[in-house]
């Protein structure tokens, strides 16, 4: 192992990289063993100690990537709340902050959508028609004027 010198402060750029690294570290290792790696958003950064990292290791579907249990309960109850199971990971804003979806819990019943804020990946939960309605906001009217 090299012996160098530890940076003063890490950069978004370090921590991407690092990310990079340890995932296809992490990936040959589960090659190895028939199964597959994925990487989930950095969170908790704090430039001047440390960020943290997380991969979910899963025996593979049959395409080869792995399988999502979020997305998969996402995708089975997202209309009983009035929305679209394609709306899985989909971003929206609510003018201050950027979110992307993240699942669904029935048995949240006032907050059930989970969100994380697109910066530092911190949790949040939504009803169900805040987000149905900052998912239309974000839809833009593409069709031409005057008609």
């Amino acid at each position: 192992m090299p012996n160098s010198k530890p940076p003063r402060n890490l950069t978004p750029g370090l921590c991407q990289r690092l990310q990079d690294e340890m995932l296809q570290a992490c990936q040959d290792v589960a090659a190895r063993n028939g199964l597959v790696v994925e990487a989930k958003e950095i969170s908790g950064v704090d430039l001047r100690w440390g960020f943290d990292l997380g991969f979910r290791v899963s025996i593979p579907l049959p395409d080869g990537s792995a399988l999502d249990p979020e997305r998969l309960r996402f995708e089975a109850l997202a209309a009983a709340f009035g929305l679209s199971p394609a709306d899985f990971g989909r971003q929206f804003s609510t003018g201050r902050d950027t979110f992307r979806i993240t699942g669904i819990d029935p048995r949240r019943p006032k907050y059930p959508i989970s969100a994380e804020r697109i910066p530092d990946g911190q949790g949040y939960k939504f009803t169900a028609e805040q987000v149905a309605l900052l998912l239309q906001k974000e839809v833009k009217d593409v069709t031409p004027k005057g008609r």
